[in-house]
C-alpha cells in the first residue's frame, strides 16, 4: 500500500463535502436530538462496511461494470431519497406547530428509523460504490494482492467518518435549542426536504460508469 497518509488527507476532504449521508444526519439530529444523529452515524457506518466488503469481494466492480445493477441501484436509492423528502415536507403541511420550544411528539419515536435511514440512504447509493472501486486502487501497488489494502483504508474510512459525524452532531446539538423553536423548525424541515430530494433526482440521473 502506498501513501497511506495522502489517502487520509483525501478522505477527510471527501468526507467534509455534504451530501445525502450528511443532509440525514443533519435532520435526525435536530429533529429528534443527538440519539438519533448518532443512530443515524451507525447506520452510515455499518453501511460502508458493506460497501468495504463488496470492494474486497469484487462485488462492487460487478455493479460498477454491469448497467442493470448500477441502475437497479441507483434507481432505489434515487426514490428512497426522494421518498425520504417529500416526507419531510408532508410533514410540515400535517402538522400543527406547537407553540412552546418542545419536540414535537411524534419526533420523540422518530429515532427509532434513524438507523435505517442512515443505512440505506449510503448503501442504496451506487456512487459510494463507484467511488471504492476508482478512489482506493489509487493508494494500491500495482500488482500485489489488494485483499488487506482495501480493507484497510475501507476501515480507516468509515472510522473517519464515524470520527466526523461524532464531532458533526455534537455541535448541531449544542444549538438544538434553537433549531427545535417551531419556526426554525419549519424553515429546515422545508430545506432539508427540498434538498433530499434534490439528491434522489441528482442520483437517478447519474450515469453507470463502463
Amino acid at each position: 500500500m502506498e501513501n497511506f497518509y495522502v489517502f487520509i488527507m483525501m478522505c477527510i476532504l471527501l468526507i467534509l463535502l455534504p451530501g445525502p449521508d450528511t443532509a440525514i444526519a443533519t435532520k435526525n439530529t435536530f429533529l429528534v436530538g443527538k440519539t438519533g444523529g448518532l443512530q443515524t452515524m451507525f447506520g452510515t457506518c455499518c453501511a460502508l462496511l458493506i460497501h468495504t466488503t463488496a470492494a474486497v469481494l469484487g462485488l462492487s466492480a460487478i455493479i460498477v461494470k454491469s448497467s442493470l445493477l448500477f441502475s437497479i441501484f441507483k434507481y432505489a436509492g434515487a426514490v428512497y431519497l426522494i421518498y425520504l423528502g417529500i416526507k419531510t415536507l408532508w410533514g410540515l403541511r400535517n402538522r400543527e406547530v406547537a407553540a412552546t420550544d418542545e419536540m414535537p411528539a411524534e419526533y420523540k419515536y422518530e429515532n427509532k428509523s434513524c438507523f435505517k435511514q442512515g443505512f440505506l440512504t449510503n448503501l442504496l447509493n451506487p456512487k459510494v460504490a463507484v467511488f471504492f472501486l476508482t478512489f482506493l486502487p489509487q493508494f494500491v501497488n500495482p500488482g500485489h494482492d489488494t485483499f488487506l489494502p482495501f480493507l484497510l483504508m475501507g476501515a480507516t474510512y468509515t472510522i473517519l467518518t464515524a470520527l466526523w459525524f461524532f464531532f458533526y452532531i455534537y455541535l448541531l446539538n449544542q444549538i438544538s435549542a434553537f433549531m427545535k423553536k417551531p419556526r426554525t423548525q419549519m424553515v429546515f424541515e422545508g430545506i432539508t426536504g427540498t434538498i433530499l430530494i434534490g439528491f434522489g433526482l441528482r442520483l437517478a440521473l447519474e450515469k453507470a460508469h463502463n
